[in-house]
């Protein structure tokens, strides 16, 4: 494939997968429960890791390899060992849609957030769970990648799919340990009847004493914190309004018609969810920059000296490997030394507040940008003015700038990321209500998804509007300009993060009725 259209096709394929989690969060909640999700999930990720390794291992599943070293692939895969590989990418999306929203809650959900322990758990609970994952992606960007390139494809997808169905194993050995947390119905049911219900009373007058003009019966529900009434969104109130006696059931414990008259608790959760999507939307462009180290940021490797040592080639895709290691450094160091300092200076929980971590991966993945488009910039140079090393197999020439001056903005985009995508999922997962947890740990790889398409909609544009010249995006990285691409991102950054700043003023923070 052409470098474009495979950066598109990866960013399409990422996109989707990250996608996918927003349906198994709303299963979840709604009906399955985390546990059921999860154990569905992990059998379709064996499933799919397995299909996946065939494609591998079997000669009639995939296509002939490539003529050693001689230009581009002639061979094309035929539709039906195309239609094996998307089966199995189907398995993966489904068991990606389970257990990405709800691995994190359900881990969380074993912490009780009611003592001052179970809330220090559940704080240092989301670092070490990123902790864990990155460290694993590590050895996947490493090791595995290593196998794949230089042993064996088969041996190299195998071996991920034998720790697959390691970790299945030990899920179900667990199961008697679990704390469950029963789903109490489909969430977005109530959102869309205090939607129908403040509608249908759009006419009448704001009440003057909300605590005494609204519906608010006693709070039942033991799994979801009762919440406490706000000034925001005070058109939403009027869903609440008893505008006459016939609306509530004898008792004054119900309403008679869901659809008409909601309590304060259902516009309250309303309320939360719209408070969260401004901010929300900025982690979309966020993850523009953090996605271009797997694909730009490898297609630049493959043109730069990848030789450490003699004999040794850092395969291109291992690169991804610098940020995690920056975020497995950091999250002990934060978590274990700076944390507990932060706590005595600040006199907060969680140190650095939620919204302020967020706002420093952003202007971290900003800087991230400016050092890529400057150390881009360097290695075209050189590869236009210097001998090269040779050439890939799509033709380009290598520059004899090492690699390695990609490590430090990869560093920083992996500490952008510890900071960024952590506290995103925290802030998700305490500010929405209780039986939409599952929704709140979707939420993350949801703005992955919508970042990997507008990353790939971002290089479409960027290919056609300056195809007609220079190119920016050229097959050949040297022929064009990455480094204004990188710009590009850095300014879009900067507005982002503009805007991060008036959401973050603007938002308040969830409160509790007792």
């Amino acid at each position: 494939m052409r470098s474009v259209d495979a950066a598109t096709l990866l960013n399409g394929l990422n996109g989707t997968t990250s996608l996918a989690p927003i349906i198994g969060a709303f299963l979840s909640d709604a009906y399955l429960g985390r546990y059921l999700a999860l154990a569905i999930a992990s059998v379709a990720s064996l499933i799919g890791m397995f299909l996946l390794t065939l494609t591998a291992g079997a000669d009639s599943l995939h296509p002939a390899e490539c003529p050693a070293a001689d230009g581009p692939c002639g061979t094309k895969a035929t539709s039906y060992q195309l239609a094996v590989l998307f089966m199995a990418f189907a398995f993966l999306v489904l068991g990606s849609a389970g257990i990405r929203p709800c691995s994190m809650p359900f881990g969380a959900d074993q912490f009780n957030p009611h003592t001052e322990s179970g809330r220090r758990g559940i704080n240092s609970f989301f670092n070490w769970y990123y902790f864990t994952f990155t460290a694993a992606m590590m050895i996947s960007a490493t090791v595995i990648i290593y196998v794949q390139s230089n042993v064996s494809w088969p041996i190299g997808l195998g071996i991920p799919t034998a720790l697959m169905f390691l970790a299945c194993v030990l899920f179900f050995m667990g199961t008697k340990l679990y704390v469950r947390v029963t789903p109490e119905g489909s969430p977005f049911t109530s959102v869309v009847q205090v939607l129908s219900a403040a509608l249908r009373k759009r006419s009448l007058k704001q009440p003057k004493d909300p605590k005494q003009d609204l519906f608010d019966p006693p709070h039942t529900s033991a799994m979801v914190t009762k919440l406490a009434h706000t000034d925001q969104f005070r058109c939403l109130d009027k869903a609440a309004i008893v505008a006459s006696p016939e609306e509530v059931r004898p008792g004054g414990a119900a309403p008679a018609d869901p659809w008409r008259l909601c309590s304060v608790q259902q516009v309250e959760e309303v309320k939360c969810l719209i408070r969260i999507a401004p901010v929300w939307s900025t982690g979309i462009i966020y993850y523009v920059a953090v996605v271009q180290q797997s694909t730009y940021v490898v297609l630049a490797a493959l043109q730069s000296d990848r030789r450490l040592g003699n004999n040794f080639h850092i395969p291109a895709a291992s690169f991804t490997v610098f940020a995690m290691l920056a975020q497995t450094l950091w999250i002990p160091f934060y978590d274990r030394l700076l944390l507990p300092r932060l706590r005595k200076m600040t006199g907060k929980e969680e140190g650095f507040t939620l919204l302020q971590r967020q706002g420093i991966g952003i202007v971290l993945s900003t800087v991230a940008m400016v050092i890529s488009a400057i150390v881009e910039d360097r290695r075209r140079a050189i590869a236009l003015s210097q001998p090269t090393l040779g050439t890939t197999i799509t033709g380009g020439a290598i520059s004899a700038m090492s690699s390695l001056w990609m490590v430090p903005q990869l560093m920083v985009l992996g500490l952008s990321e510890a900071f960024n995508l952590i506290s995103q999922i925290e802030f998700y997962y305490k500010e929405i209500p209780e039986h939409m947890r599952s929704v709140a740990g979707a939420l993350a790889f949801c703005n992955l998804a919508l970042g990997n398409y507008l990353s790939g909609f971002l290089v479409t544009i960027v290919h056609r509007t300056t195809g007609s010249g220079r190119n920016w995006l050229a097959q050949d990285l040297n022929k064009g300009r990455l480094d204004l691409f990188y710009w590009t991102i850095a300014g879009i950054g900067v507005f982002n993060f503009i805007y991060f700043v008036i959401c973050a003023r603007w938002y308040r923070f969830k409160g509790t009725s007792n």
